[in-house]
């Protein structure tokens, strides 16, 4: 079989074969076997095969010998070029390919079947495998003379054979450009530079480096401070931007402090004492100031807070009505004995500021706050009462009135940081930013009035 494509061969030549390998000793042995078939080797034919001899006579019971092919039976001419190639073997000689472990070629299968030595049956398995033996012989040569498994087929053969061909072509034409190149470079003239030459060519090359180093570094340095300048515009705007995500509105647009005696919002005093008179102009827009911002916190709760007490603000004219529509002035001048109206709205405000407290209050009980942390205003809010002061002005003495008022602020302090803390004005992780916004309890107080705070 090939050893490439697996598929059968049929094998023609064997003297011809053997004696390339084995010389006079294979044809000698070849001449004494009893293969009597005519060996078609002596010419180039473009198919070569081994016709064994046909046998003459069969013993009985033996079968009549396969046929491969179309048999020639012109197989004794030795010169005769054939279409197909092709084995004929006796039946005797195609035993041997089923049994291969008789060591004599079928002596003793014979033997066995009652046959005489001398039977043309053992002399024709004899020959045949003594052929088969020459022939593993000289392909094993073969195979380790040329590196190639033999037996190999003819297409295949010829595969091989134009693969090697390729190789070698590839070779011849490396071999030309590895010439070509050797004779270009034993062509070229080289002049060598002296040392003083050499120092100058190299000092030349280093110079250009350092040139392109510099430039390089120059551009390296530019692009560093841009990106620096561009960081720090991002941190800039990123700490401009977390300042005013801890901005709330309304901290903003209503401050409330105090300022000595009096207290203070969007930097208006509220309040007169004898030693300092205070504008009407600047009480009003205070006044002004206030109702808006408790207005804007109540409106932002409606329905859910029950506004029964209307506030109008109009600037430094407010006005507010009251559960039965009757409105009334929170602005001035208005005369020391005669300021009912002007008390009245004073009055209806701090109502309007204790509501809006309970409802704060409530709303965090809804929220299962503890009670201890709920909403409560600092100064309690009683009628026209704040703590023991009231905020009406008709028989008041100034210092009092204007005490009452700057803690009215302190109150509407606190429920502005309350609404802050639980609307969307800003996010709730600004409450505690915002809480260092809230004055202390007695900050709103001058120092000579904290005792009267602790005595109520």
């Amino acid at each position: 079989m090939c050893h490439n494509c697996r598929n059968s061969l049929c094998v023609v030549g064997v003297e011809s074969f053997a004696d390339k390998f084995f010389g006079d000793a294979s044809r000698s042995g070849m001449q004494a076997s009893s293969v009597q078939g005519s060996v078609l080797g002596s010419s180039r034919m473009d198919h070569s095969f081994v016709v064994l001899p046909k046998q003459k006579t069969q013993g009985p019971g033996v079968p009549p010998r396969p046929r491969v092919g179309n048999q020639q039976s012109e197989g004794n001419q030795p010169g005769r070029m054939m279409e197909e190639s092709f084995v004929l073997v006796p039946h005797a000689a195609a035993s041997m390919y089923k049994n291969e472990s008789v060591a004599e070629g079928g002596s003793m299968h014979s033997l066995a079947h009652g046959e005489s030595p001398s039977s043309p049956f053992q002399s024709n398995n004899t020959g045949f495998h003594s052929s088969i033996t020459i022939l593993k012989r000289a392909f094993d040569i073969a195979t380790s003379q040329m590196q190639v498994e033999q037996p190999l087929c003819l297409e295949c053969m010829k595969v091989l054979s134009d693969k090697l061909d390729k190789e070698v072509e590839d070779v011849n034409r490396d071999i030309k450009a590895y010439e070509a190149c050797l004779q270009r470079s034993e062509e070229e003239s080289y002049n060598v530079l002296s040392d003083t030459d050499f120092s100058r060519e190299k000092k030349k090359v280093l110079l250009l480096y350092w040139h392109e180093f510099n430039n390089f570094q120059f551009q390296l340095i530019s692009h560093q401070e841009e990106r620096d300048a561009i960081l720090a515009k991002i941190e800039v705007s990123q700490a401009h931007l977390e300042l005013l995500k801890r901005t709330n509105v309304l901290n903003d647009a209503f401050p409330i402090w105090h300022d000595g005696e009096f207290g203070t919002i969007n930097n208006f005093r509220l309040g007169r004492l004898p030693k300092i008179p205070v504008e009407w102009d600047e009480i009003n827009a205070a006044w002004g100031q206030s109702c808006l911002l408790l207005h804007t916190m109540a409106q932002y709760f409606r329905p859910k807070f029950s506004y029964r007490i209307k506030i109008i603000p109009m600037g430094s004219y407010p006005r507010i009505v009251d559960a039965n529509n009757n409105t009334y002035e929170l602005f001035g001048p208005v005369n020391l004995f005669w300021s009912t109206r002007y008390d009245k709205a004073m009055t209806l405000f701090l109502t309007c500021l204790k509501d809006f407290a309970d409802f704060a209050n409530s709303r965090d009980k809804e929220n299962n706050i503890p009670p201890e942390k709920c909403f409560k205003l600092p100064y309690k809010i009683e009628n026209d009462r704040v703590e023991n002061y009231t905020i009406t002005q008709s028989f008041n003495k100034q210092e009092n009135w204007t005490k009452a008022l700057k803690y009215t602020l302190c109150n509407l302090k606190w429920a502005q940081y309350w609404f802050v803390g639980n609307t969307n004005f800003q996010p709730l992780s600004a409450m505690v930013s915002s809480h260092a916004q809230v004055p202390p309890i007695d900050s709103l107080y001058s120092k000579n009035d904290t005792s009267s705070k602790n005595s109520s």
